[in-house]
């Protein structure tokens, strides 16, 4: 649209000259890569035709390209022969929409069908449905991501950790009855001295 008010104050010539910082500016576009990128699609796309300039007080070329309207109908020119038509012509859709509906599954959270799958899954393992529970609820309550934020890949392997995890945390606790953390023995003799 910048290109087309730019060919516009230029009183529609076949080619005329264009400043980047200006275009960048009308087109609200902040980086140079991404001014760089859209121009050369355009070019790519046969929509301009691009002529870039290394001179820095010279810009660079633009030749737009007219695109005449008609009052008829699109026809279409790829139709096998046999087949005759008098709808309208149908256009494809957009390349990255399709690639995102034939892909809808790539962004799809792992995760188990229901609790009943869960308790399996534990009790193959040997662990009691209490913990099996507490897993399945913990990682519905926050959408089957790690930490809130990164999307399980393996369900059975975040289970797995789980009960590493558990395995740990009852070790640890077990430990801790026997330890005596004041280093004090229990058999105290009050007539040491200190």
């Amino acid at each position: 649209m910048a290109l087309f008010q730019l060919w516009n104050i230029n009183r529609f010539k076949e080619k005329f000259f264009v400043v980047r910082d200006e275009v960048m500016q009308l087109s609200k576009i902040g980086s140079k890569s991404t001014y760089h990128r859209c121009i050369k699609e355009l070019h790519h796309w046969k929509y301009v035709v691009y002529d870039p300039s290394h001179n820095p007080y010279r810009g660079s070329k633009i030749k737009m390209l007219k695109f005449e309207t008609s009052s008829g109908q699109a026809e279409v020119h790829n139709r096998p022969k046999n087949e005759t038509s008098t709808g309208q012509a149908l256009v494809p859709k957009y390349k990255h929409i399709q690639t995102i509906e034939n892909n809808k599954n790539i962004n799809k959270l792992d995760q188990p069908k229901n609790e009943k799958e869960v308790i399996d899954f534990f009790e193959m393992k040997n662990w009691a449905k209490t913990e099996a529970q507490k897993f399945y609820n913990h990682y519905q309550g926050i959408g089957w991501k790690v930490g809130g934020k990164t999307k399980i890949v393996n369900w059975k392997a975040t289970a797995k950790n789980w009960m590493l995890k558990a395995e740990e945390i009852t070790n640890n606790k077990q430990q801790s009855h026997f330890k005596d953390n004041l280093k004090t023995t229990k058999n105290k003799n009050y007539n040491e001295p200190l």
